[in-house]
């Protein structure tokens, strides 16, 4: 049984599907992308992104890494990357909506220590507004006059 949530945001249909098609799979491209990509950080959580199109025109495409050197056990690295994915999924449409650029992201886990998801989700939040800030420059409305 699948379930699919829409919202409502400015008067269109958003969903927060995190399909097979919105996965970082692509050796090549997670190559190319930690060679040439930059980073933005907000601890725990690091995101390695990359401006870059692709063949089925997704939008986005996103992979999840946690170091096998700081979370010894596959239960712990599986548990922080189910957090952080649907941290991701959640978050993703309320920042990414009306973006026009096509970007592969990775977003890598940091921390020694365990975490929560209230804890994840604040950092995806600062991750994505740190990655807009620095990516989407704002836009000055026409009418309005500067003075000097």
């Amino acid at each position: 049984m699948r379930f699919f949530i829409f919202v409502k945001l400015d008067e269109q249909k958003v969903n927060f599907k995190y399909s097979k098609k919105d996965k970082l799979k692509s050796k090549k491209l997670i190559e190319q992308l930690f060679t040439e990509g930059k980073a933005v950080t907000a601890y725990p959580l690091r995101l390695v992104y990359l401006k870059t199109s692709f063949i089925d025109g997704s939008q986005l495409k996103t992979g999840v890494s946690v170091s096998k050197r700081l979370h010894k056990t596959a239960v712990s690295r599986n548990q922080i990357k189910r957090l952080i994915r649907e941290a991701y999924r959640l978050n993703k449409p309320l920042y990414f909506n009306n973006s026009s650029a096509s970007y592969a992201f990775m977003i890598l886990y940091l921390s020694k220590d365990g975490t929560t998801f209230d804890k994840l989700n604040h950092s995806i939040k600062l991750l994505f507004k740190k990655f807009l800030a620095k990516n989407e420059p704002l836009e000055k409305p026409s009418d309005c006059k500067i003075s000097e």
